[in-house]
């Protein structure tokens, strides 16, 4: 039997989140704002609103997965990137913020008006997406190897009424149309997978509910982003750009790929957290 709880009394449940999560109140309250189709200014306005029976058995089935590890934007199918509100799914990576600093990398890059963009295993759609929405003049492609990705993200343009990007199935760049003479792209970007197959992290956290094809990259880490890096310069115009996330271990290897595959003007970024997390060059004239 469920007593009547008032949303003041089940923000307190985030007091059992704390040990397992540094966002044990934020992610209640978001448990909470989906059960009662509000926002979370309106629990704040309405602290002593009284939920129904339904409501709370609801809210403690969605809390118990939570419990259980699963991350909030898979419990309640969505998550904020950037300005943009995107449906997410087990199929994909969930948009974290510190790729949002890619982003903002490539919008202060000095790009034609008009840019060619692509984006490689796009996953959510949220990098595509978002540059989309700052850029109305840009025209985006967006490919990712899953089809259930390219789905999602499909679902994710038309929610965004974004008709600026068009998105397709492709393994990195097989079915990517322009090479060499023909390249066509004045700006790569791309958060492929790159952690290592050993790495302890992957069973820890929200990782173990997100697919292992788009996190896990070989032994090192590198195989996707050696096929990222090494291949761009074949689809890049004359001194465009290749932005990349990586771990923040992997700055000093992904540099020397860079150089290795003939960029210039390489330099890495730092996120949020004063790590090394997005590297960028430019593929000049000549090579």
């Amino acid at each position: 039997m469920y007593l009547i709880k008032s949303v003041t009394e089940l923000l307190q449940y985030s007091d059992q989140l704390q040990s397992m999560s540094d966002t044990a109140l934020l992610d209640t309250e978001l448990l909470l704002c989906f059960t009662l189709d509000v926002d979370r200014t309106w629990l704040k306005t309405w602290p002593d609103h009284q939920l129904e029976t339904a409501q709370i058995k609801q809210f403690e089935t969605l809390f118990s997965r939570r419990l259980k590890g699963e991350p909030v934007a898979f419990i309640i199918g969505r998550q904020g990137f950037w300005t943009l509100d995107l449906k997410v799914s087990a199929d994909t990576l969930i948009p974290r913020p510190e790729t949002e600093l890619l982003v903002e990398i490539a919008l202060g890059l000095d790009a034609p008006k008009a840019a060619r963009v692509l984006d490689l295993g796009t996953g959510t759609g949220a990098i595509a997406l978002a540059l989309a929405s700052e850029r109305i003049d840009w025209q985006l492609t967006a490919v990712d190897s899953q089809m259930a990705a390219v789905n999602l993200a499909e679902i994710n343009r038309q929610h965004c009424q974004l008709d600026n990007v068009s998105i397709y199935q492709s393994d990195w760049f097989s079915q990517v149309p322009g090479s060499g003479a023909a390249a066509q792209y004045h700006l790569i970007v791309s958060n492929p997978p790159y952690i290592e197959i050993n790495d302890p992290h992957l069973s820890e956290g929200d990782v173990r509910f997100e697919p292992t094809t788009a996190l896990v990259s070989g032994q090192d880490g590198l195989d996707d982003l050696k096929i990222v890096i090494g291949q761009s310069p074949m689809y890049l115009r004359p001194n465009g750009h290749l932005l990349v996330e990586h771990g923040y271990q992997q700055g000093t290897a992904v540099r020397s790929l860079f150089t290795t595959a003939g960029f210039t003007a390489i330099a890495t970024h730092a996120d949020y957290n004063g790590l090394e997390r997005v590297t960028l060059g430019r593929f000049p004239e000549t090579a």
